[in-house]
């Protein structure tokens, strides 16, 4: 056969494959690729033969050369990988999820001659498998407890108290840290009680000017003080045959206590000019995160409203005690994203979930669905990395030393830049791309604004109301 027409029959065969196939040299380059290959990465077969398969920008492929002793290509040390799923780049920048196997390849003699590489394109099969999880959270959803997540045992054993004490009209009070979900909690009894065909009513009691307690609470009658034009339905009386829930039941003024012990013991109130006495058909349910036996001892807090409210508690554990429970609550919280977004952000970065799952979340799983938000706000589609979370979150010593770069181990001389950084992108996020409302909230004139995107590389998108902000800056990084 002479060279023209075995040159013919080869290229045949590697376009008659199906998939994705290109063979690279031990130093890199791209010796061959098919035209599925050039379909599945946007670039054409004159571009990738010839060019280094950096170009493909694959993320397994950083890793591998990373922890690879040669720092090149981890395949021409271990000889094959099979099915390893990750990430192209496309030449438009966009993501593509394949799955790729990879044999390393030998002349006659034995030497190595380079590694023949397949690629299938699961994206599609990925769009289907996430439908498919989006009908599952929706069902579990609906037969579940009402959004909260977790399946440690201090949750199970939440779920448990839950079951127990719904169909119960005592009084419950959930006490926790802030954003450990007491609100999820409270709707939960509610909507597993026997009290579900009812209202249910929230109020936040660290939300009001003393003065106003009185009225929100229990109502008014028209005239009733300066300002009170028309009748107010309180929500005690719009919570009557159902469930009220008092949140941050520790800031009530003491003068409203009282009122309150009231309603719990004699399950009448009147309303604000009336001295008609109304039934209170009311379960009630409180929260706080504070330590209320700490404030009765310093006369902030009534102790026979405390033995009246006290009498099913359930103490919510933060976010740092059930850790276990990170990966669940950020896959629910991504999936909620990606629905809200329509953005192609396919996971999280291994070192990034190591910093997840070992940071203290002082904010609970609200501060983690708050990181998740802004990091869907300022990351490209794909994964998200370290570099795409609010700057105060610290990195874990494990994560410094194991850096080879030792990229780390000079971040501080880039902290003002980073604060500045993220403060910029999270005003942008916030003011939904509008520069004069960021400058306004920032602080600073309007060309400062410019200025700093300038510096940064940070533009935007024309889909500003979704305060989608692209970021090409690669000098103040956490990468």
């Amino acid at each position: 056969m002479n060279t023209h027409i075995q040159h013919i029959w080869e290229d045949e065969v590697i376009n008659a494959i199906g998939n994705g196939l290109m063979v690279v040299g031990e130093d890199g380059v791209i010796l061959t690729a098919n035209q599925d290959m050039a379909a599945i990465t946007g670039f054409s077969q004159k571009e990738l033969i010839g060019a280094n398969c950096t170009i493909l920008g694959c993320d397994v492929c950083e890793k591998a050369r990373s922890d690879s002793k040669n720092n090149w290509c981890m395949l021409f040390e271990v000889g094959k990988v099979k099915n390893k799923r990750c990430l192209l780049t496309r030449k438009d920048g966009t993501y593509v999820s394949v799955s790729k196997n990879g044999l390393v390849l030998k002349d006659d003699d034995g030497e190595v001659a380079g590694a023949l590489e397949t690629f299938i394109d699961i994206s599609e099969m990925e769009k289907k498998n996430q439908k498919i999880f989006e009908l599952e959270s929706r069902l579990n959803q609906e037969t579940g407890f009402f959004g909260m997540i977790g399946r440690s045992a201090p949750m199970r054993d939440i779920y448990q108290i839950i079951e127990k004490v719904a169909d119960s009209d005592a009084p419950v009070i959930i006490s926790g840290e802030s954003g450990t979900g007491k609100e999820l909690v409270a709707q939960a009894i509610h909507e597993l009680g026997r009290r579900r065909e009812g209202p249910f009513v929230k109020f936040n009691c660290a939300a009001l000017n003393s003065s106003l307690y009185e009225s929100e609470l229990f109502g008014h009658t028209k005239g009733a003080f300066t300002g009170a034009y028309r009748h107010r339905i309180g929500r005690f009386e719009a919570a009557h045959g159902g469930d009220i829930f008092l949140d941050e039941i520790g800031d009530i003024p003491l003068s409203v206590q009282a009122m309150l012990l009231r309603v719990l013991e004699l399950k009448k109130f009147e309303r604000v000019g009336d001295n008609r006495s109304l039934h209170a058909d009311v379960r009630v349910i409180t929260a706080t995160n504070r330590n209320l036996m700490e404030m009765i001892s310093q006369g902030h807090f009534r102790e026979d409203l405390f033995f009246r409210i006290n009498v099913v508690p359930i103490h919510l554990p933060p976010l740092r005690e059930r850790r276990e429970d990170i990966p669940m609550l950020i896959d629910a919280f991504m999936q909620e994203l990606r629905i809200k977004n329509t953005k192609a952000i396919v996971g999280v970065a291994p070192d990034l979930m190591n910093l997840l799952m070992n940071y203290r979340w002082p904010g609970n799983v609200r501060e983690l669905k708050s990181v998740l938000e802004y990091a869907f706000c300022i990351a490209p589609p794909g994964i998200i990395k370290l570099a795409h979370i609010p700057a105060y979150i610290p990195l874990p010593e494990e994560l410094k030393s194991a850096s080879p770069s030792g990229a780390f181990a000079t971040a501080s001389a880039f902290d003002i830049d980073i604060a500045e950084k993220t403060a910029l992108m999270e005003a942008l996020c916030l003011c939904n791309g509008n520069k004069s409302q960021t400058a306004k909230h920032l602080g600073v004139h309007r060309m400062t604004i410019w200025n700093r995107m300038r510096k940064y590389g940070i533009h935007l998108t024309r889909n500003v109301d979704q305060s989608r902000i692209l970021d090409d800056s690669q000098t103040i990084s956490r990468q």
